[in-house]
């Protein structure tokens, strides 16, 4: 059994989030005592807020998206020596009480991969949130021929090392979808947890029009790399080879 309190980190990327960023940083320190956090670009004090409140903060100049943010807080963690990143969303979405289905489910099942699956209590969801990721993980079950229940939580822990092998180049919010497919289509195995999900009032970091413009442009390119592969010819070395005439 993994000592999680030792060899994984808390990574939250968060965005002009002074208002919440500190109750989600002590309620996921009862679980994880190191929280990395990736104040990409804020206006406000979220990185002194975060900071006073137990988190390890990596600061970006200015505002790069999701995914870049993420990927300054993978660099943290393994720099710091943690094997595994917990992560979570800065704006109070999540319930840091979930976080030991996360490693239950990677002591059992020895995935490398574990997201959070909110569509157990889709209900509580705004509906155009609830309808948007319902599209968008058929699309990438499709894509990657698993069924994925929710491909779209934040609320994930990855193993580090496995992470970092991939590559993952986006910079916003198509992080999420990339992460899934790079995973499994490098064989790795991936699990869902039923999570809970708390929706406040106020505006969603998502933009909706060049958003969902990126993640199209995604998919659809990971369509073309996909249909290539299948296309292209053997290597030499694994195609029948004919009699040499006699």
């Amino acid at each position: 059994m993994t000592d999680w309190h030792r060899h994984c980190a808390a990574v939250i990327s968060c965005f002009n989030e002074a208002e919440r960023i500190g109750p989600v940083v002590m309620q996921i320190r009862r679980h994880l005592p190191h929280v990395i956090v990736v104040d990409d670009g804020s206006a406000d004090n979220t990185m002194e807020i975060a900071r006073n409140c137990g988190a390890s903060v990596v600061r970006l100049s200015k505002n790069e998206g999701k995914g870049a943010a993420l990927r300054a807080g993978w660099r943290r963690a393994s720099e710091q020596g943690f094997s595994w990143v917990l992560m979570l969303d800065g704006d109070g979405q999540h319930a840091a009480d979930d976080a030991p289905k996360f490693f239950d489910r990677a002591n059992r099942k020895g995935a490398r991969l574990i997201i959070g699956n909110r569509m157990i209590r889709s209900d509580v969801m705004p509906w155009l949130r609830r309808q948007v990721n319902v599209w968008m993980s058929r699309r990438i079950s499709a894509l990657t021929g698993a069924a994925l229940p929710d491909s779209q939580c934040g609320f994930r822990m990855a193993h580090l090392a496995t992470l970092q092998e991939l590559r993952l180049v986006t910079s916003h919010f198509e992080i999420e979808s990339e992460m899934l497919a790079a995973f499994l289509a490098a064989g790795q195995q991936v699990e869902f947890v039923p999570v809970e999900t708390i929706y406040r009032a106020g505006p969603s970091r998502i933009r909706p029009i060049p958003d969902a413009w990126r993640w199209w442009l995604w998919l659809r390119a990971q369509k073309k790399i996909r249909a290539c592969a299948r296309r292209a010819p053997a290597p030499l070395w694994t195609r029948p080879q004919s009699n040499p005439a006699s």
